[in-house]
Order: C-alpha cells, then structure tokens, then sequence
C-alpha cells in the first residue's frame, strides 16, 4: 500500500522497548519522528498508546486492538485489522504505523517504506522488532550519527515491487 509506511527505532538485535518504554531518547531522532509524522495518521496499539505522554499534537491517531475500550472521541479505534487496511487503502493520506511489536508485526507485509533508526548497540528488552528479508527492500542512507557515545543510522528501506 502505498500510502502506508513504518518508522522505529531499533536495536542491533531488532530491540524496540522495555517495560512499555523506549529503550533510547535520542533528541534528534525524536525531532525526525516528530517532523515526519506531524499532520499525519499514526497506527498504533494499545499498550503504545498508553506508554505515550499525551495524544501527540498534528496528529490523527488510530489505535488497532482486540479489546473493546472507549478512549478520546478524537481517537479512531479499529478492533480488525482488515477493516483498517481497507479505510487505509480508501483514501490517497498518508499514514504511519508507530509500535508496537504486535503492530509492527501485523502491519509489516503492507508497508511500501520503513524508517528505521538503527542504532548500533544493544540494551535489554522485552518487545523486538519483527525480523524482515532485507533482500524484499532498497535501502538508501538518511543519516548517520551519534548522541551520548550511542552510533545510529537512519535508513529508508522501499519495499521492491
């Protein structure tokens, strides 16, 4: 779909989070999330949509979950993943799923881009990244750097068609 693209950052053993938190808070690539997915739909479940602070400004929010909750009424909730692929597919928007690990999991065979922040250490985690062939993608090289002794690189895979 063309419309429908991922972003996270991951460690060097596809780590996401730990205990409904990120694992690393990177200033600028926290900066780059926000510039990339600002006046954007964001696609998340539901423990992602509680770790976070506040709904995120500029943003329509759709959470994707089994459980059947009331949130804002600003909040799309879909409780079907097919449902949400077809409102996705419906109109020309651009969305971006957001975490976590269920949802990179369930949404990962129809993304057409992945942003992926690589950083290039590990950490403990309870929730990784879903593997992918990296043969199905192009990649191409955003930005390389580094905060607090942390390396990372910044990618851009586009699924092959």
């Amino acid at each position: 779909m063309d419309n429908l693209n991922l972003i996270s950052a991951i460690g060097k053993n596809n780590e996401l989070g730990k205990d409904n938190k990120l694992l690393w808070h990177i200033p600028e690539d926290l900066k780059f999330f926000k510039n990339i997915t600002l006046n954007k739909n964001i696609i998340k479940g539901i423990n992602t949509y509680y770790s976070l602070p506040k709904v995120l400004p500029q943003r329509t929010h759709i959470v994707l979950t089994h459980q059947n909750i009331n949130l804002d009424k600003d909040i799309k909730i879909f409780n079907n993943l097919n449902t949400l692929l077809k409102y996705c597919s419906a109109t020309k928007e651009e969305f971006f799923v957001i975490g976590g690990a269920q949802i990179y999991e369930q949404m990962l065979n129809y993304v057409s881009k992945m942003y992926l922040t690589e950083i290039l250490t590990t950490k403990e985690a309870d929730v990784y990244f879903p593997s992918f062939k990296k043969e199905d993608w192009t990649s191409e090289l955003l930005y390389n750097g580094e905060y607090k002794q942390i390396k990372y690189k910044r990618l851009l895979y586009k699924r092959k068609k």
